[in-house]
């Protein structure tokens, strides 16, 4: 298990790395800083957008600032704004509980739902509720996440007045942003769950159980669904890190104080410190949740462990 742990442990230091670089070469290419704050300002001449520049630290060559932000990286220290000056850290740890609690709310929500409903299409393959769920799921597939998001706030907010249209103020407010991220998700994973549990109960232990005269409920929720696991718990992962990177919209449309609010505003005023900071550290929650999906594979099938 050690050395398991070690060979993911730099793959994913390895990744890490890659992605910064690749990140702050490529928001270099966005535009000049200096000529964004002196928009407005009147006459500005080349003289003072240098020391602006120097200011900033980006008149530097890209290696030398590659390397300070690697070198701040390893104490967390991500810099100042380009605007106001903030501290980069601080500005992330306000954002990132927001981000995470939606998104650990949306999956909680989706797995929660999708699970048993897999479960109900697959034992009843064929019948009504299998074509129910699975009518259901594809309209749920075939939302667009951000029109979804309006029609909420239209009749919920706006029409019913039942929910606050925007911002994060008590657990009433988690409930649209949710709900939308959570439809479209459990729409795929009904699917998913359903594909692995049909397979799974045609095997044979499945039989021997029922033969045995266990329950339906200990057949399906023990040995059928465990069994089933390794490819749940990779998608489930792999969703959860691609909806920490995806939730962009939801938090603009609902005005969710989170980390990709704070990236859409950076891309804007091409805030780089910002903007660097906030894919670093979601890069880092994706490699961290893939990483531990990794180490679930090695606790659920040891065979995992020594192949790798």
């Amino acid at each position: 298990m050690g050395s398991f742990l070690l060979k993911r442990l730099f793959q994913a230091v390895f990744v890490l790395l890659a992605i910064t670089l690749i990140v702050a070469y490529a928001i270099r290419l966005t535009g000049d800083p200096a000529l964004m704050l002196t928009q407005g300002a009147g006459s500005v001449t080349e003289a003072d957008l240098q020391m602006i520049r120097e200011s900033l630290g980006i008149n530097k060559p890209f290696v030398a600032q590659y390397l300070e932000f690697l070198q701040s990286l390893l104490v967390l220290d991500f810099g100042r704004s380009f605007l106001g000056g903030t501290s980069v850290s601080t500005l992330i740890a306000q954002s990132l509980p927001a981000t995470l609690a939606l998104a650990t709310c949306v999956m909680f929500v989706s797995i929660v739902i999708s699970i048993p409903l897999g479960i109900k299409a697959a034992v009843s393959k064929g019948k009504w509720a299998d074509q129910v769920i699975r009518i259901v799921s594809l309209i749920g597939l075939s939302f667009p996440n951000f029109w979804l998001a309006l029609m909420l706030v239209l009749v919920f907010s706006i029409w019913l007045q039942w929910l606050p249209p925007s911002g994060m103020t008590d657990f009433t407010s988690f409930i649209m942003p949710a709900f939308t991220m959570a439809i479209i998700l459990t729409a795929t994973n009904v699917r998913l769950v359903r594909s692995s549990m049909l397979e799974t109960l045609q095997s044979q232990y499945i039989m021997v159980a029922r033969a045995k005269g266990l329950s339906e409920n200990k057949v399906l929720y023990k040995h059928a669904l465990r069994n089933c696991a390794i490819p749940l718990i990779t998608y489930f992962g792999l969703q959860f890190g691609g909806l920490l990177g995806g939730i962009v919209v939801i938090e603009r449309v609902f005005n969710w104080p989170g980390l990709g609010t704070l990236a859409f505003d950076a891309v804007g005023s091409r805030d780089y410190p910002v903007l660097q900071a906030v894919i670093t550290v979601l890069s880092m929650l994706i490699v961290g949740v893939n990483l531990l999906v990794d180490i679930a594979y090695g606790l659920i099938d040891p065979r995992i462990r020594t192949e790798s």
